[in-house]
């Protein structure tokens, strides 16, 4: 599974970052171990899931994550998730 995660702000994306996750896992495990990966090469705190991002997820495999996700203040718009290969 890999996953690409950008930081994005004023409509330019500021870094990106591709996780490969090859665990013989549950694919909610993969996923949030890569979002922790993420987390820590950017160094933010983990976001929260609201049900916005849990149903967007199941939907199309994407999501964004906003300020209202983080208990710590972020310096960008929002942070987005996409399973690019399962």
């Amino acid at each position: 599974m890999r996953i690409w995660f950008k930081v994005w702000k004023d409509n330019r994306m500021l870094r990106d970052l591709v996780v490969c996750e090859e665990e013989l896992d549950t694919r909610t495990h993969r996923i949030f171990h890569a979002l922790e990966q993420a987390c820590y090469e950017f160094d933010l705190s983990k976001p929260i899931w609201l049900d916005a991002n849990i149903a967007e997820f199941k939907k199309h495999a994407k999501t964004r994550f906003h300020s209202d996700n983080f208990v710590d203040g972020i310096d960008f718009d929002y942070l987005e998730m996409h399973v690019i290969e399962e």
